[in-house]
């Protein structure tokens, strides 16, 4: 069992930067592949940014790219998505989201394990 615990949520202006959290329960949390998603309400969830557990690689969604940054950090069993440039666009609640050898990292489906979300909101 994994439990997943987002924070760092909240209202900024464009243009400004969050940096979201994601806590994991994990003893093996370092064995996991782990992503971020979001969802606007209204639309369905949606691929932001994943890292591989072990070879550190990271994939974005073409929407973020450039501006967010996701990084983890293994002896704090944490995942970090660092948003820069934020647009209202961005505005979503974002979820977190962890699974062992997943094998496509920007599919839902992959995930078996997921947080309850943070809010972000981006005002123009």
């Amino acid at each position: 069992q994994v439990v997943l615990i987002e924070s760092g949520g909240g209202l900024v202006q464009a243009g400004g930067s969050l940096r979201l959290s994601c806590s994991a329960s994990a003893r093996t949390f370092s064995s996991y592949d782990m992503g971020w998603f979001r969802q606007a309400p209204g639309k369905e969830r949606e691929f932001v940014a994943a890292i591989r557990w072990n070879s550190g690689l990271t994939y974005y969604a073409s929407s973020v790219k450039g501006r967010f940054t996701i990084s983890r950090d293994n002896a704090k069993n944490t995942v970090y998505l660092q948003m820069n440039s934020l647009k209202p666009e961005d505005t979503a609640v974002y979820y977190c989201a962890a699974e062992m050898m997943g094998r496509d990292l920007s599919f839902s489906g992959t995930y078996g394990h997921w947080g309850q979300g943070t809010q972000v909101n981006v005002s123009s």
